[in-house]
């Protein structure tokens, strides 16, 4: 699937509360550096994990599942850190749970997809990005990755 940047856009400009399904607490994991580049970024994250349930990470205890958040919180986007032979069960769980609740978005990670759970959350009016990574999205769209000296247009090694 493709995406417009202003589509892209718009989901991170629009999005305040992440729930991260499948957050690591072990920092070297990519589920951990994501959530916690999000907590940087002033989004407010909700780890998801049974592991770790009970335990404390960006802000927030970490909870077993979607249903264990609080009644009243109300969750934008939901990150899908489960291969996607999981992710399916998460988008319904997230569409019965969250979607009462005003869910905006789901999103996919890099090499998450699953098309058939994508099209049952569009009919629920819920928006879905597959197989991208918020933060590389973040950073490409607001030009965090210029810092590094990509996309600046300009070679700057000499031989």
């Amino acid at each position: 699937m493709t995406y417009s940047d202003t589509f892209l856009r718009d989901v991170l400009k629009t999005t305040k509360t992440v729930a991260c399904v499948g957050v690591s607490l072990n920092e070297v994991r990519p589920s951990y550096f994501v959530a916690r580049y999000l907590t940087l970024k002033k989004f407010e994250v909700y780890g998801v994990n049974p592991a770790y349930s009970g335990k404390s990470a960006f802000g927030h205890d970490l909870v077993g599942s979607l249903r264990d958040l609080p009644d009243d919180l109300r969750i934008d986007m939901v990150d899908i850190f489960r291969r996607s032979e999981q992710a399916g069960a998460v988008v319904d769980e997230a569409l019965e749970v969250l979607g009462p609740r005003g869910l905006k978005t789901i999103w996919m990670q890099i090499g998450v997809e699953d098309h058939e759970a994508a099209a049952r959350a569009q009919a629920s009016g819920v928006q879905v990005v597959m197989n991208r990574c918020p933060k590389i999205e973040y950073q490409r769209l607001f030009g965090e990755l210029r810092w590094g000296g990509f996309a600046t247009g300009r070679i700057s090694s000499k031989l």
